[in-house]
C-alpha cells in the first residue's frame, strides 16, 4: 500500500492518505479498541451548485433547486428493484445519506463486516440508474418532504435567518428546492449532475475504525470503476452578493408553545478556503465562547432576566463563499433578547475585550477539538465538510496555535457589526 501516513503529535492519531489515480481523496484513520467502524463517501455537490460550467463545455449548465437532494435520493435505487439499505442490514451495517449546502455524503457505521459493508457503499455509489417513471415517482416523495419542512419550525426560523441575510446567494434557498423546482428534473439532468460531481475526482472517502488498514484500502482499490478524473476543475457559477442583508427581521407563525428566535451576523469577509479560513473559524469561535457561553454575562443576564430557556446556543458556519455566525433560542420576547445582545456587543467594543477571556475560550475550544476524536461520525463529518475547502482538520493545532489576541479583538470589530445583523422568529399560532 502506498500511502502518505501522517502523524498527530498532540493527539497520537494516526491518519493515511493517498490520492488515487481515478482522482479520489481516500484518507483512513485506524481507532484501535473502538466497537464500531464508519465510512463516509462524499461529493464536493450541494444545493448551492445549480449553475456550473462541465470540465470540457463552454456553456453554463443550469438546473432546478432540489436536485442535489434529489440525486441523492435516487442513488439508492438499484436496477433489479432491490433496496440499497436491505443490502446493509444483511450485513449489519447501519447506513444513510444526507445532502448539506455544499456536500452530498453517504455514509454507514458497522461493528462487524466492516469490508463487506465498504462493498456495498463503493458500489451502489458508483452505479446510478434512474429512469423517467421512477424519477417521476419520486416528485411526490419529496414533494411530501418539502411541505413537512414547510412546517417544521426548526427548520422554518433557520431559512428566514439566511433569506434575512443573504440577497442573492442561493444559501438562502431550501436544500430540497420548492415542489415548483421538482416538477423540472428528469433523468437526463439527474445524470448530467452525476456525471459531473460525482466524478472521483471531485470525490472524497474518509474510513475511521478498527480495521486493518492495507485490507480496507484494497477493498477501495479494487471497488474502484471510473478512472478517468476531471483535467480541470467544475466550474461554479454564483450570483454576486452585495454586502448589505436583504432584511432585519421576518416572522411566522407555527404551532410551538413559546416563541423561537434565530439571531445571525452576515460574514463579509469571504472568498477564502484553506489555512486561512480554518484561522478565521477559531478566531470566531473563540468569540462565541467568550460572548454567548453560558459562563458568559450576557448570558446570565438573559436568563436572570427571563429572557431565555435554557436551550440557547451559538455556531459559526464558514464556507468559501459565505459564513454566518447564528444565536437561537427560545424566548416570550425575541426582539428583546436581540436588542440585548447588541447592546452588550456595543459595550465589549467600547470596553474592549479581556485577555483572560480570549485565554480560557481558546484553551475551552482546544478542549472540544481534542474531544471531537471521541467520536469517530462527527469526526468524519467535519474532515469531510473541512477538505471540501482545502482545510486539513486533522493538523488543527498548526494553525490554532498561532491565533493570538489581537487577530481575535480585530476579528471581533469585523464580524459582530449590528449593520449586518437581523433576527428570525417562529411565533405560536
Amino acid at each position: 500500500m502506498d500511502m502518505i501516513c501522517n502523524k498527530n503529535v498532540k493527539t497520537n492519531e494516526v491518519l493515511y492518505y493517498k490520492k488515487h489515480p481515478s482522482g479520489l481523496n481516500i484518507y483512513i484513520m485506524p481507532r484501535k479498541g473502538y466497537s464500531s467502524s464508519y465510512a463516509i463517501f462524499g461529493t464536493k455537490y450541494g444545493s448551492v451548485d445549480s449553475e456550473f460550467i462541465v470540465p470540457g463545455e463552454n456553456s453554463p449548465t443550469r438546473v432546478p433547486d432540489g436536485i442535489a437532494h434529489y440525486l441523492e435520493h435516487k442513488l439508492f435505487d438499484q436496477p433489479d428493484g432491490t433496496n440499497v439499505f436491505d443490502s446493509f442490514s444483511k450485513l449489519g451495517g447501519n447506513a444513510n445519506a444526507f445532502t448539506s449546502f455544499n456536500m452530498t455524503a453517504y455514509l454507514f457505521s458497522a461493528t462487524s463486516n466492516f469490508c463487506e459493508n465498504l462493498k456495498v457503499l463503493m458500489d451502489y455509489v458508483q452505479k446510478p440508474y434512474f429512469t423517467a417513471e421512477s424519477v417521476q415517482k419520486e416528485q411526490g416523495i419529496i414533494g411530501q418532504e418539502i411541505n413537512m419542512y414547510d412546517d417544521n419550525p426548526d427548520w422554518r426560523v433557520f431559512f428566514n435567518l439566511l433569506s434575512c441575510l443573504y440577497q442573492n446567494n442561493p444559501v438562502k434557498i431550501d436544500i430540497a428546492g420548492t415542489i415548483d423546482s421538482i416538477s423540472k428534473i428528469d433523468n437526463e439532468l439527474l445524470y448530467k449532475c452525476y456525471n459531473t460531481f460525482y466524478n472521483l475526482s471531485n470525490m472524497t472517502l474518509f474510513l475511521t475504525g478498527d480495521f486493518d488498514v492495507n485490507e480496507v484500502f484494497e477493498v477501495v482499490n479494487n471497488s474502484i470503476l471510473n478512472n478517468n478524473p476531471f483535467d480541470e476543475e467544475i466550474k461554479r457559477i454564483y450570483p454576486d452578493e452585495p454586502k448589505e442583508i436583504a432584511k432585519k427581521k421576518k416572522e411566522v407563525n407555527l404551532s410551538v408553545s413559546t416563541p423561537m428566535f434565530m439571531i445571525g451576523f452576515k460574514d463579509n469577509d469571504c472568498g477564502y478556503g484553506g489555512d486561512k479560513l480554518l484561522k478565521k473559524t477559531i478566531e470566531i469561535e473563540i468569540l462565541h465562547k467568550i460572548i454567548f457561553s453560558k459562563s458568559s454575562p450576557l448570558y446570565e443576564k438573559l436568563y436572570n432576566d427571563g429572557l431565555i430557556n435554557p436551550p440557547f446556543s451559538s455556531e459559526y458556519t464558514h464556507q468559501i463563499d459565505y459564513g454566518y455566525s447564528a444565536i437561537e433560542g427560545q424566548s416570550k420576547n425575541p426582539q428583546k433578547v436581540y436588542d440585548e445582545i447588541i447592546k452588550y456587543i456595543d459595550e465589549l467594543k467600547q470596553n474592549g475585550l479581556d485577555e483572560e477571556d480570549f485565554i480560557r475560550s481558546k484553551k475551552a475550544i482546544w478542549g472540544k477539538y481534542i474531544r471531537s476524536y471521541n467520536n469517530i461520525e462527527d469526526f468524519a463529518h467535519q474532515f469531510l465538510s473541512d477538505s471540501f475547502v482545502d482545510i486539513d482538520y486533522f493538523k488543527y493545532y498548526d494553525i490554532y496555535k498561532t491565533v493570538i489576541f489581537e487577530d481575535v479583538k480585530k476579528r471581533f470589530l469585523e464580524h459582530f457589526d449590528k449593520n449586518y445583523s437581523a433576527i428570525s422568529i417562529v411565533n405560536p399560532v
